[in-house]
């Protein structure tokens, strides 16, 4: 044993290849700070906090969100944040203002009769503008339906029969099943209605089937059916003099622009098919000039810049699938 100081016996040398070990008095300084190493890591951890979502990243698991619901048996659906669709307007108000419309159409252009010398005037002043920008003459197209009799009797009988019930029908329609195009289309077809009966005012124009240098024929009253009187003076139900703007072609364009917009179809392009027989018909028949039909179109134009659109319809989204699901093939959402 080694003597220390003052009679205190110190620490016995180490042997090669031996660790020294802690007396009673006190601890290697090399084995008290591996002790201290081994008590720092005897330590429980901290549980560590979740780190916060980062824009981009999907939510973790246990993460609630405001815009999320889960329903029974289903995944998170997220909220809609499509605006409402427009109510449906009531009936009997909608049937009152429509008949109203029709109302004023067809007795308010009788305050525009007893202006023959006005109407064959303007009638001459439009037939030679007209050859003077080389528009095709419509005796080019009554030609066309006048080579067989069943030809030019079903373009007035599309004359006669299918302004008023096409319009309708499409109101109808859009009533049921697009509330908000309805709103849409009947407030633009009152414009250019009620625009077109201050022009029959202020400007009567007799149709070319009156004009003895249009060198046209009155279908109408040669082959039937017909649904004017035989004189405008004996004419109580209509104003023979109305012809600028054409409201048949003016109410065809609209109700092809109205359902285009309206619906989804890959075909629907094919509506605007109305507007250009429409077109055919009234020119082929002698009742409107080629410049009526580009008067009803430009009125028209400017209705629809005046009213706004609804937005275009879109597909219903797909049903929320279960969790767990077999993934959808490819393309099938497309």
């Amino acid at each position: 044993m080694a003597v220390g100081i003052r009679g205190i016996p110190g620490p016995r040398p180490a042997e090669p290849g031996v660790l020294p070990t802690p007396d009673a008095a006190g601890r290697d300084g090399r084995v008290g700070r591996q002790e201290g190493a081994g008590a720092a890591s005897d330590q429980e951890p901290e549980p560590e906090s979740e780190p916060e979502s980062e824009p981009g990243r999907e939510p973790g698991p246990g993460t609630v969100t405001a815009t999320v619901a889960a329903e029974p048996g289903l995944g998170p659906v997220p909220a809609s944040t499509a605006p409402p669709a427009p109510a449906r307007p009531p009936l009997l108000r909608e049937l009152l203002l429509v008949t109203a419309l029709f109302l004023v159409y067809k007795f308010g252009r009788l305050f525009a009769n007893g202006h023959e010398t006005r109407a064959f005037r303007n009638a001459d002043r439009v037939w030679d503008a007209e050859r003077a920008i080389h528009l095709p003459g419509e005796g080019t197209i009554q030609r066309l339906l006048l080579h067989g009799e069943p030809l030019i009797h079903a373009a007035n009988t599309y004359y006669a029969a299918v302004h008023f019930p096409a319009t309708i029908a499409f109101l109808a329609w859009l009533y049921w099943r697009r509330p908000a195009h309805y709103l849409w289309s009947r407030r633009v077809l009152a414009l250019v209605t009620g625009a077109a009966l201050a022009l029959h005012l202020l400007v009567p124009l007799a149709p070319p089937r009156m004009l003895a240098a249009s060198g046209l024929v009155d279908t109408a009253r040669v082959y039937g059916p017909s649904v004017y009187g035989a004189t405008p003076e004996a004419d109580s139900m209509a104003n023979q003099f109305a012809a600028m703007p054409s409201l048949h072609f003016g109410w065809a364009l609209m109700v092809a622009i109205g359902l285009i917009a309206a619906t989804r179809s890959r075909w629907r392009a094919l509506w605007l098919l109305h507007p250009l027989l429409t077109l055919l018909v009234i020119v082929g028949t002698a009742n409107h000039y080629w410049f009526d039909a580009l008067a009803a179109a430009a009125l028209l134009g400017l209705a629809l810049l005046a009213v706004r659109a609804p937005g275009r319809p879109t597909a219903p989204p797909p049903a929320p699938r279960p969790p767990g699901a077999a993934p959808l093939p490819v393309g099938a959402l497309r």
